[in-house]
């Protein structure tokens, strides 16, 4: 762990609404395959409104950050159940968020929006064929200033920990193919990859959990 006099030691700790702004810049600032994503969108909003911000204020209690001592440069975010918090994506979540971004295919769409603009307003996208096994899912991010210092493996076991108490048997998680370097790790931390009955363009990874 690394400190200085004045500051905390960086630990891993439960999330907290305070660390929200925090989250959404983590989000942005890995959103581009790991590398920075700020201005790539036509609101730097955009990707924390689909992968972070509906874990965190849907269901908090699996939310994990990692806190340098002077807020969080890393988190690690999920469900237990996949197939619930769609539900409650579309029920509670979308509603919320929905009005401030247009439609996918509107008139004047950013390209660079599109296809995220058809993430968010299409969550059954959460549920792919294949994955029953694995009914939890997370999403995990740090900046790059604390990476490979452990800290991954360690927001992942916190997580898997806490959806196993949820009663969650397996965890899946998505990467895109090209993004070799989180493949590689996700690999060292135990997950292995998943053969789903039909293409997604996304490489899908899980781990069995053990009862809690």
């Amino acid at each position: 762990m690394s400190s200085t006099p004045d500051q905390a030691p960086t630990r891993v700790r439960p999330y907290q609404a305070t660390d929200l702004a925090a989250v959404y810049e983590v989000c942005v600032r890995t959103g581009a395959a790991g590398g920075d994503a700020t201005g790539m969108f036509s609101s730097d909003d955009l990707l924390g409104d689909i992968y972070a911000g509906p874990y965190v204020e849907l269901e908090p209690e699996l939310a994990f950050v990692l806190d340098a001592g002077d807020g969080a440069v890393g988190y690690v975010l999920g469900t237990a159940s996949t197939a619930g918090f769609v539900d409650r994506f579309s029920r509670e979540w979308l509603p919320r968020v929905a009005g401030k971004y247009p439609t996918p295919g509107s008139a004047g769409v950013q390209p660079s929006d599109e296809r995220f603009l058809e993430a968010l307003h299409n969550p059954d996208r959460m549920l792919v064929e294949g994955l029953e096994a694995f009914p939890a899912h997370l999403h995990i991010d740090i900046l790059p200033s604390h990476q490979g210092q452990g800290w991954g493996r360690r927001l992942i076991e916190t997580f898997c920990q806490a959806v196993s108490q949820a009663g969650a048997t397996g965890v899946h998680l998505g990467v895109a193919p090209t993004n070799t370097r989180a493949i590689a790790f996700y690999e060292k931390v135990g997950f292995h990859h998943l053969v789903l009955p039909a293409p997604t363009g996304a490489v899908f990874l899980g781990m069995t959990l053990s009862a809690a």
